[in-house]
């Protein structure tokens, strides 16, 4: 038998009590033991504070984007021994993939949503100038910075891994430290993935520890800096966000807990739709997937009241062909649950549902044999009914956390929400139908119960991830009993794990502040055009004033027939005059075309593409006469990564664009992106 050890302030620990021991989920047999006791949590904290957090912080979004995508190489370079370990906790290949790989895809996906969105820079400047005064000396926006405490995340034992780094890639890339605290049924899984990490050499000093075993009075020792996350049961979430220090210190506590998911058939569907098979498989599917053991699974499922008993008898069938027992088997198509006495907890739950519903299959181990197995924690795929849901709040309030649902069904739509809003806030609900005008009336009538809404019909199943896979660029939580918390989310994962701040002052001193420049800031003038610049000699605030240029009719009708754009307000003297106008104007997007012919440089040099346009908005008319010219700024710079040798080093230039004409006035404001060549690379 293995001893569990945890991470601590930068070593391998282990108590001296009395250990917990692990069994296989498999078999039953001993196989690790754990023991936290001893541990000093003031200074874990402290460690994770002045080591880890200080050094997050540091770094730059990109730095740590980098630091994400390569932490997920290694672990799938290490991942068949991932895979082994986790068959001890009864999950097939399949169900491990969804753990494993995907906890490295969640690392993948944060990395590539940061180069992409985040500021090469330790601030990040969350939106547009606000203007506060007449004169526009005075404004404000909100800033983004990192917090200087730990963040504690406490995970359930089903996703060992991906719970973990579904956590871990926001607080990282929002540059904090964690301390990372796995259900001991599974801390095996979880520990292996941190010395993956530790041993990577990738992750900076404190920016990660591992308590395997009883966290002590960890909660008691956080400041106001610290951030709480929890994943489990709602029972023993509420208790943790009732703990006075948390309480009196205001620390973020985010709550994300296993919920009485629904999955509504449509009343549109009949069984000889396609939907209609769609929903018989994603029922089963999200039974038997990890053996139910997923905080997302569909508990309740709701069908129309004609369908009842057609669903029940294609649900039976299609679950009898599952395979149960040992993952290593040949055939075996769900594993078992984490441990013996979550089947009894499952056993149990099970025989309250039977007082109110009955048992169509499965629900009893009477009779029951797994496939090349004998003393695991196996338990048959249970599909009840309940026939009278409005009359059995046991459906909606008990969750046997394992192969089990209970089918119910409704009469009109105005039910379907009422059983689906019984859940008393879900995580997940799928809708099951073919008819846009049930999708539209289902969402806005249930939406504010769920943190996610799965509409699945024949289109959307070629390429649908399913019910109950979270997505790191999705919000994944929900309202009420499912938590009422956040996480991932794509930047708003990020956002849980940094403060904002409202900064006021002028316009120089908050492009100083947010390290980008702003409407109504300084800005820096040079002889030499930016575009014959590369990527690095381009100073944030750079600006160009071009020469100006006077709209001719020819310009208009060359337009119009260039284009074939002939609309009236450009074209038709009469009808001009009529118009909103008075009088004949020029296209829009002539006038950015003209604007592009003034700013840019014609011959070859550092720059290389035109990257795309973002907030474009044309604000007054140019009529025949009027004389525009450009004002070209250096708004900010984003460094992108080169990836291979041959590749030319690069960047992106964000250039912020107004076009004004004889008497100052704004006829039009957008940003362009450039690509830019760097001069240095980052590949030899």
């Amino acid at each position: 038998m293995e001893t569990l050890h945890s991470y601590v302030k930068g070593n391998w620990y282990v108590g001296g009590g009395k250990p917990r021991v692990i069994c296989s989920a498999l078999n039953g047999e001993a196989i690790y033991q754990l023991d936290s006791s001893g541990i000093d949590n003031q200074a874990m904290l402290a460690y994770g504070r002045e080591k880890g957090s200080r050094a997050l912080a540091g770094m730059t979004f990109l730095e740590r984007a980098t630091m994400l995508k390569e932490v997920a190489k290694c672990i799938l370079a290490h991942k068949e021994e991932l895979y082994a370990l986790a068959a001890e906790t009864g999950a097939t290949r399949t169900d491990s993939w969804i753990d494993i790989e995907g906890g490295a895809a969640t690392f993948f996906n944060y990395a590539s949503l940061a180069n992409r969105e985040l500021p090469n820079d330790t601030v990040w400047p969350e939106d547009d100038l606000i203007p506060l005064s007449k004169e526009g000396t005075f404004a404000a926006r909100h800033i983004l910075t990192s917090k200087p405490g730990v963040a504690v995340h406490i995970n359930a034992y089903n996703f060992p891994c991906w719970g973990m780094l579904e956590k871990l890639a926001p607080t990282w890339l929002g540059g904090m430290a964690a301390i990372v605290k796995p259900a001991s049924d599974s801390a095996y899984v979880t520990q292996a993935v941190v010395r993956i990490m530790v041993d990577s050499g990738l992750v900076p000093e404190g920016a990660i520890q591992l308590v395997c075993g009883s966290t002590g009075d960890l909660l008691d020792c956080l400041d106001t800096q610290d951030v709480v996350t929890f994943t489990g049961s709602a029972q023993t979430g509420q208790m943790l966000r009732a703990t006075p220090n948390l309480i009196e210190k205001s620390i973020p506590f985010t709550m994300e807990a296993d919920s009485v998911n629904c999955a509504i058939l449509g009343d549109d569907v009949t069984p000889e739709s396609p939907e209609f098979a769609l929903f018989v498989k994603e029922v089963c599917r999200e039974m038997t997937v990890k053996a139910g053991q997923k905080c997302t699974a569909i508990r309740r499922a709701m069908v129309p009241q004609h369908l009842l008993e057609a669903t029940s008898q294609a649900l039976v069938e299609r679950l009898s062909r599952v395979v149960v027992g040992d993952p290593a088997q040949e055939g075996v198509t769900m594993g078992s649950l984490i441990s013996q006495s979550q089947r009894d907890d499952v056993q149990e739950r099970v025989t309250t549902l039977s007082n109110v519903c009955r048992v169509v299959t499965g629900g009893t181990l009477d009779g029951f044999e797994p496939q090349g197995a004998a003393q695991g924690a196996y338990y048959p795929p249970t599909l009840l009914v309940c026939d009278d849901p409005f009359n059995a709040p046991a459906v909606h309030d008990t969750e046997a956390f394992g192969p089990v649902c209970t089918l119910m069904p409704y009469q009109n739509r105005d039910e379907a929400v009422s059983l689906a809003k019984l859940g008393q806030g879900s995580l997940v609900g799928s809708l099951v139908t073919a008819s846009g005008a049930f999708a539209a009336d289902m969402v806005a009538r249930i939406g504010h119960a769920h943190g996610r809404l799965h509409v699945l019909n024949a289109e959307s199943a070629r390429e649908s991830t399913g019910h109950g896979s979270p997505l790191p660029m999705l919000v994944h939580g929900g309202p009420g009993r499912a938590g009422g918390g956040e996480e991932m989310g794509g930047l708003r994962g990020v956002k849980h794990y940094m403060q904002r701040t409202a900064i006021q002052g002028s316009p120089t001193m908050l492009a100083a502040i947010g390290r980008e420049w702003v409407r109504g800031a300084e800005k820096i003038r040079d002889v030499v055009h930016p575009f014959r610049k590369h990527f690095e000699d381009i100073a944030i605030g750079e600006s160009l004033t071009t020469a100006r240029r006077t709209i001719t009719e020819a310009d208009i009708v060359n337009f119009a027939c260039l284009s074939g754009d002939h609309f009236y307000a450009h074209m038709d003297e009469i009808a001009a005059r009529e118009s909103m106008f008075g009088q004949r104007v020029a296209h829009g997007y002539f006038v950015i075309s003209a604007a592009a012919g003034l700013f840019v440089e014609a011959a070859p040099g550092p720059v290389l593409a035109n990257y795309g346009m973002e907030n474009l908005r044309f604000i007054e008319p140019v009529v025949i006469g009027d004389t525009i010219q450009v004002h070209l700024t250096c708004q900010r710079k984003i460094k992108k990564p080169q990836r291979r040798p041959e590749d030319v080093p690069q960047g992106v230039i964000v250039w912020d664009v107004e076009v004004v004409k004889q008497d100052g006035s704004t006829v039009a404001s957008y940003s362009i992106l450039t690509l830019v060549a760097r001069r240095e690379g980052d590949v030899a």
